[in-house]
């Protein structure tokens, strides 16, 4: 969680964080958002199982809007994001 707060804090700093919410708002991004199963998301987080979590997150990751994105953010954190 630390290494989380960290990054947020350095997007933050370096100007990036709007850039991020911008990939968020997407329309990759909000096409993630739909399919992503939200509730058993939440219900893995609270369980505290790591392996559900990570199947849910590779699952939407190897969509073409979650390799799109996942392209997009990694430009960004190389600090080639902007335009």
């Amino acid at each position: 969680m630390q290494d989380l707060n960290r990054l947020s804090e350095q997007l933050r700093k370096n100007g990036q964080a709007e850039r991020l919410k911008a990939l968020a708002a997407s329309a990759d991004g909000q096409r993630l958002g739909q399919m992503a199963d939200r509730a058993a998301m939440a219900d893995a987080l609270k369980r505290g199982d790591s392996e559900a979590l990570r199947t849910a997150v590779l699952r939407l990751m190897a969509s073409s809007e979650g390799q799109r994105l996942s392209a997009e953010v990694e430009k960004l954190l190389r600090g080639n994001g902007h335009d």
